[in-house]
Formats: structure tokens, sequence, C-alpha cells
């Protein structure tokens, strides 16, 4: 046997002490097409495992890497799919409970709760050192984002917030697009969606139901302040409410918002100023309703421009609120997508446009769609959002690139619950809140409005005992 010079002695002897007593390493493709040793599994906790938990977990599964080892859901009811398409995996109620007693064998965590919980059950786990992928939006409140933004270097885990567009091509389109000079510098940016489509803008139901014998209603409520239940909240409306969820805004925010983010290369805003009617303020009375979010809301946000380029100003519409046609589109050509969503960029030398998570980009007018050819610079995910993830959770922290971490994630997070912020400050003084449309000055560094101190109480909430 020849022995190459970089081997030591010592290796070679160990090599031949293994095979003369019958010990070999086996090729993997000797154990069978697609098997993957259980070194390279990812065990995976899903802290929600029904609605969009259920989808997500599913999602993850579809990597060879990923065992769905945990679920933990507070309602027996939204669970049962998860539990009937992972029959292994051990089944909880409290997360604080199974982060616990299982942390030794969960490597990442998977959290699809409600809003207000998102941050709580991120910042347990990343305490242990799991990588954590969180649905959209990253928190419920900017602290929050920037305490999970931060925490993620911290510890040094691998994050992901499920705005699933931030993988997908139409963005990086629209980047080669606006990095090779094709719409000139950004100066505004039109975003619209059709949300809410869930009953929104009336207040907090009057009655009270009983809490069904299927749900931890307690568990439920996480660090969100006591509440009686209703079957209003469960499993779907709670959106509609401050206390829970984040409105229209918050649900398709980081997935309308993302594409035009990323694009142009935001930051923070420095500016905010908004609008925004209930129910019963479109049915001309005077009742308002501070607990609910709003049935219609337009909100503007303003970008320091960087390096000498033009500030950005940002217009967000829904509940049915919708931008003016560009002059550039046809009358029957499609503006937005067919859901009655979409992001216009508009700059200095051309505009360009696109659906929700940043689907079928398109130049204005779309005869330029022909006539531009730009050569793709950005690597593509073909294996998706939740795959990239798995991947860059079994590589390690900091060894593969992702589409949207806490680091990213984070300050997009932060611009859209400013937006929120807007909106519950418009009616916090003299009953009405300050008249007209007041605009509000934001430090981004110390996480302050600087001329509506009575605003600063939605930068941060308190969380009820025990949380």
């Amino acid at each position: 046997m020849k022995i190459k010079k970089n081997n030591s002695r010592r290796e070679f002897l160990k090599t031949s002490s293994m095979a003369a007593a019958g010990l070999m390493i086996v090729p993997r493709h000797v154990l069978g097409r697609g098997f993957v040793p259980p070194s390279d599994k990812l065990n995976i906790a899903g802290i929600g495992a029904g609605g969009k938990g259920q989808s997500d977990l599913y999602e993850f599964s579809k990597s060879p890497h990923a065992n769905i080892a945990y679920l933990c859901d507070v309602d027996d009811r939204q669970i049962k799919s998860s539990v009937g398409r992972f029959p292994n995996a051990k089944r909880y109620y409290d997360f604080r409970e199974m982060l616990d007693k299982e942390h030794q064998h969960i490597d990442a965590v998977s959290v699809s709760i409600p809003d207000n919980c998102h941050a709580v059950a991120a910042i347990a786990a990343m305490q242990l050192g799991k990588h954590v992928y969180v649905q959209k939006p990253m928190t419920h409140d900017i602290y929050e984002a920037r305490m999970l933004t931060e925490a993620a270097k911290r510890y040094k885990v691998v994050t992901q917030m499920g705005n699933q567009g931030a993988s997908g091509d139409g963005v990086r389109t629209m980047q080669e697009w606006y990095n090779a000079g094709i719409i000139g510098d950004a100066t505004s940016i039109h975003i619209w969606t059709n949300r809410p489509v869930w009953p929104q803008g009336f207040g907090t139901p009057k009655s009270t139901d009983p809490v069904p014998p299927e749900l931890k209603w307690d568990l439920w409520l996480g660090p969100a302040q006591e509440e009686t239940y209703h079957r209003e909240y469960v499993p779907f409306s709670w959106r509609g409410f401050w206390a829970f969820g984040t409105g229209a805004l918050g649900d398709m925010g980081c997935h309308l918002i993302d594409p035009a983010f990323k694009t142009v290369g935001l930051g923070y805003p420095v500016e905010v100023e908004c609008s925004a009617v209930s129910l019963v303020e479109k049915m001309w009375t005077s009742d308002y309703f501070p607990e609910s979010c709003p049935a219609a809301s337009f909100i503007i946000l303003k970008f320091q421009g960087k390096a000498g380029k033009p500030d950005v100003k940002m217009y967000w519409m829904d509940g049915g609120i919708v931008p003016e046609r560009p002059e550039e589109l046809g009358p029957d050509e499609l503006f937005g997508d067919r859901d009655g969503c979409g992001v216009l960029i508009t700059g200095t030398k051309g505009k360009m446009m696109c659906g929700t998570y940043g689907s079928n980009p398109t130049l204005l007018p779309t005869s330029r769609n022909s006539e531009v050819h730009v050569p793709q610079t950005l690597a593509r995910v073909p294996e998706g959002h939740y795959v990239q993830w798995v991947n860059a959770c079994i590589a390690g922290y900091g060894q593969k690139e992702l589409s949207s971490p806490f680091e990213y994630a984070g300050p997009l997070t932060e611009t859209v619950l400013m937006g929120n912020l807007a909106l519950r400050s418009r009616d916090v003084k003299s009953g009405r809140g300050f008249p007209g449309r007041k605009k509000l000055l934001w430090d981004a560094v110390n996480m302050k409005i600087t001329n509506f101190d009575e605003a600063n109480q939605f930068v941060k909430r308190e969380y009820r005992k025990g949380w």
C-alpha cells in the first residue's frame, strides 16, 4: 500500500487497525438512495402546529434533513392534521415546558402562533441556542423586533422570518433591474392590499362565550393582558385586535413591503403619518374603538436617502384603498395582482411593479420587458424559503446565506410596525388624538418618537404577570 506523504504514521496505523478488526466506514450511497444519517438530521419543534403552523411544518418536512420531533399547540382542534402527519412527534401545550424538558433534543424551533406571542417564544428558544424560524411579522411591537435582531447575533443562531416571497425569483429580478439603473433612483413606493378579509374596526365583542374544552385559553393569551374569551378571536380573527394581532399591515406588510424594501435598500423610516377609518366611521358615526385595528388605513413613511440619493416616500393602503393607475399602464392591463394587492416603485428614470411576494415583476410601460435584458447577478433559491433555513441550520451559524434573517427582517418588521404605531397614536389625546394627520418624527437609534411623547407607549408593551 502506498501512503501519501501528508498522511501521518498515526493516521495510517489507525486505518490499518480498523481494517484488521473488520471495521470500515460504509459509503452513504451503500445505505440506500435518500438515506440521511441521524447526525445530519435537524430536530424541529413546532410552536404552533395548526393553521399556518401546520403548513410551515409540512414545508420543512420536505427536506430530508428535517425531523419534526415536537408539536406544541394550545388548541386540540387545530393540531389534528399535524398529529396525523407527524405521529412520532411528542406533544406539548406550553412551549416553556417543552423547551425546559426537551432542550437537549431540540435543534431548531418554528414559531407560528398569534403575533403577540412571537417574541416570547423565539427569545426563549434563542437563549437555549436553538435556531428559529418565526412567522411574519417577526414581533408584535417595535421593541421586541429590535431585541430579537440583537439576540440572533448574541446567541449566534440561524434565523428566518416567514415572508416566503423573499426567496422568490421575482424579488431578485427587481433587485437586478434596480442595481442596473433601469428605473434610476427610487423616489416613491405605493403598496396596497385587499386585506383585511376578516372582521375589523368594530371594537371588542360585548358578549362572552364559554372557553372550548379543547382550548388552553390562558396559554393562548400568552403575554397579552387578561381578556375574556370570545369565539370571535380564535382561530383567525384575532388579527384585527391590537392585543393579539397587527391588523392588515402586520398580515401583509412583510409580504408586500419586502420587495421594495430589499430592492431599494431601505433602512429605518424617519417620519410617519396616517389616516384611517373604522367600520362605524364608514357609516357616518363618530364612534372609535382603540382596541380594534381600523377597517381601512392610509400610511405614509419617509426614508432618508443614502449616499446622495433622494429621499423615498412609501404609501401604504389597505381596506379597499388603491393608488392611481400609472399613466404608463394600458387601460386593460392588470395593476398589481388578481387578489387586489400590489407594489409600484417609481424612480427617476422609470417604474416597475409586482404582486404579492414579488410575483410577476414588470417594467412600465410593459413593452420595456421585451426590450430590457439584464444579466442575472443574484443567486436564486430553488430549494425555497423553508428548506433554505433547514440547510442553513445544518451548516451552522454564518455558513449559508438566508433570504430573511433577523438582521434584515428586524428593520423590515420595525417599518411595518411603525405604521401601526402611527395608527394607534392618532387617537390617544383628547379622546380623538392629534388634529388632522400629524407627522411623527422617529429616532430609530433610541426607538423614540421625538415630537409626540404619547405615541411612545406603543413602542413597547407591558407583558402580563408571569410572562
